[in-house]
């Protein structure tokens, strides 16, 4: 894989020209990108280091007027320098240290032992959505109220596919996969699974179901933000690290 060319092709059509899938919306303010909706992202500007200061602190002061949460991705290939120094002089708070990975779908695949005794579903109703939320729940430590009204709201949004788990009967894991039209990437999220059944390779099969959904769909490469504790898998499965990422978070998230 080609870095550098990959990382371009990712932040053009995907960072400074994002699909913009229903209820948000982009908006540019200056020379920075936002992404409103449920969740507030910018993950693209063009200020320089001489006005990196001067934006970021007209970000800081807009979200705080009108009372909203907004998280500033910022990743290791990005620019100006200082940037994070001045996102944390404004208030911003960081967010865990994360991992991007890139999978190429064209190259090989991610098939492995399966998890025995795991079937994996597509969560395409309430019902689902309502297992789906559980199992974050408990990989996650922390109730997501605002994520299961986002995803109701999505449920047949052919751009997002879920996805959950069982064992005998029980969800145990989720994940989802978000397919913005006419872009080379596909991307992972939300993937997790319930601590008393981790160990068993059902995030890998969570993984390779939603990978073989993406290649079926057309896309060439598949995306992630890992953790610490899922990178290693991920790279074991043939995934790359191509830059390190942060979330800078400015207010708290409602429930």
């Amino acid at each position: 894989m080609d870095r550098a060319e990959v990382l371009g092709l990712f932040d053009g059509t995907m960072r400074a020209a994002p699909w913009v899938e229903a209820g948000t919306r982009l908006e540019w303010a200056g020379e920075v990108l936002r992404r409103l909706g449920a969740q507030n992202f910018i993950e693209w500007w063009t200020f320089d280091a001489a006005g990196a200061r001067a934006a970021v602190e007209a970000e800081a002061a807009h979200f705080r007027a009108i009372g909203e949460r907004v998280e500033w991705k910022v990743y290791s290939h990005d620019g100006p320098a200082g940037l994070e120094g001045e996102l944390a002089r404004a208030g911003f708070e960081p967010d865990d240290l994360e991992t991007f990975m890139v999978f190429d779908l064209e190259a090989g695949t991610l098939e492995g032992p399966e998890a025995e005794g795991v079937e994996i579903g597509r969560a395409a109703d309430e019902e689902g959505l309502a297992d789906l939320m559980a199992t974050n729940t408990a990989a996650f430590g922390r109730e997501q109220g605002w994520l299961a009204a986002e995803l109701k709201a999505r449920l047949a949004d052919p751009t997002l596919a879920l996805y959950v788990a069982y064992l005998e009967g029980r969800p145990v894991a989720s994940g989802r996969l978000e397919m913005a039209p006419q872009r080379a990437f596909a991307g992972l999220y939300g993937g997790g699974v319930a601590p008393a059944h981790r160990g068993r390779g059902i995030y890998r099969a969570l993984v390779a179901a939603r990978a073989r959904e993406a290649r079926r769909r057309g896309y060439r490469y598949l995306t992630v933000d890992a953790a610490d504790t899922s990178a290693p898998i991920l790279k074991r499965l043939g995934f790359e690290a191509l830059a390190r990422v942060r979330g800078w978070v400015l207010g708290a998230l409602s429930c």
